[in-house]
């Protein structure tokens, strides 16, 4: 049984350190979830960490193909073998290849997938265990095609949004460089001599000082990039962090929508394949991608394990949706809860998309202010001295 080093947090938010044997990720959680701790880092002490994490749509592909293969009767160390042999990335085969050998020597799908750490999904190997236990192997991995499907799908859309900003940030920050280091020094020039009002002073300063600092500006933000990454490792800032991006004005809203929907997809994955609700929740906690929320998810096991309904027990969560608790509810009722949770995912993806589109519509013109205020001070440094030459000459 491999042996793990864990960093945790209990319920007072103070840091708990130590080692402890567990036959998988699920099986720590549930370990130190048991004692009171939540964990926020651990490493397996002998065990082989990959350094490559499969990518959602290569999940989604590798479960429709094990899914389909086995449908047709194939077994799984064949269809592994066929998997192994197709046209992938370096990496990604060499995962497959070491599988494949695995699976020849009497190991199970799920147990292959563990051997390579953090390279498959957390979600997808119980879910694979699940199914191999349940002897459903070929149903959980046609519902994982689909779970990863759709979170690629989601994935791809806020960045396909998001791009058109960053293009046009990036083409800001360029006409600024170009503006201050080429064409405004060889005219400043000109007028060193002159009484420069202040707008033209200052952007002359700023840029003399681009042109013989930019080193400077390089070093600071270089320092600064490891300087967030470093705090960020920090539990109790990151902890901070994704409590204070919940806060946040448009942005917030986005990711509550977004956390809920996942939420809800995987929560409906584990439950609707047999896993207990329990042990469902335990893996969905891990899954959410916010600290902040993870952190919450000891008090919401303990309260759906001593009775309470999941509804209650997701209201009292700060960070999904308020609609999530109310369908929730609605499907406790009904006892459809796991049909619900995937209608529930299904809308709140949508509205994931739209908001997504919202917050873009409201970046674009923002950015263009940002450009069109850039340019004016430019004009004005230039034509506020242009217009006192005029006079001096009685032009």
């Amino acid at each position: 049984m491999p042996k793990y080093n864990f960093t945790a947090l209990d319920v007072n938010n103070k840091k708990v350190t130590g080692q402890v044997d567990a036959r998988d990720e699920a099986d720590l959680r549930r370990i130190l979830l048991g004692r009171g701790v939540f964990p926020t880092r651990f490493k397996v002490l002998d065990e082989k960490r990959y350094s490559y994490r499969v990518k959602s749509n290569e999940v989604s592909d590798f479960c429709r193909q094990l899914s389909n293969m086995m449908a047709s009767g194939i077994t799984v160390v064949r269809a592994m073998e066929i998997v192994k042999e197709r046209d992938n990335i370096p990496k990604l085969k060499a995962i497959f290849e070491r599988m494949h050998k695995d699976i020849q020597k009497g190991m199970a799908l799920s147990d292959a997938m563990r051997e390579h750490g953090n390279a498959f999904p957390l979600l997808l190997v119980n879910m694979a265990a699940s199914g191999e236990t349940s002897g459903r192997l070929e149903n959980v991995m046609s519902r994982m095609a689909l779970h990863y499907e759709k979170e690629h799908k989601l994935e791809g859309k806020i960045k396909s949004a998001m791009r058109y900003p960053k293009i046009l940030g990036f083409a800001t920050v360029a006409v600024v460089l170009i503006v201050f280091l080429l064409v405004l020094p060889s005219f400043f020039d000109m007028l060193e001599d002159m009484d420069l009002p202040m707008i033209t002073r200052v952007v002359i300063a700023f840029s003399n000082f681009l042109m013989n600092g930019w080193y400077l500006i390089v070093i600071v933000s270089l320092v600064s990039i490891v300087l967030v990454q470093y705090l960020l490792s920090i539990d109790s800032v990151r902890l901070a962090f994704d409590k204070s991006k919940l806060r946040m004005p448009v942005i917030g809203k986005l990711l509550r929508i977004i956390y809920t929907a996942r939420f809800s997809r995987t929560l409906s994955s584990l439950y609707s394949s047999g896993v207990s609700m329990i042990k469902s929740l335990e893996i969905t906690g891990t899954v959410v991608m916010n600290r902040y929320i993870e952190l919450q998810f000891i008090d919401l096991v303990k309260d759906v394990r001593n009775g309470e309904s999941l509804s209650a027990s997701v209201r009292k969560i700060d960070g999904f949706d308020n609609k999530l608790a109310n369908t929730i509810m609605i499907g406790e009722e009904a006892g459809r809860l796991d049909t619900m949770l995937v209608s529930t995912a299904d809308s709140f993806e949508y509205e994931a998309e739209e908001a997504t589109g919202a917050l873009v519509a409201l970046s674009e013109p923002v950015m263009l202010v940002v450009m069109g205020i850039v340019i004016m001070v430019v004009l004005l440094s230039v034509m506020m001295p242009m217009a006192g030459l005029y006079d001096t000459f009685g032009v």
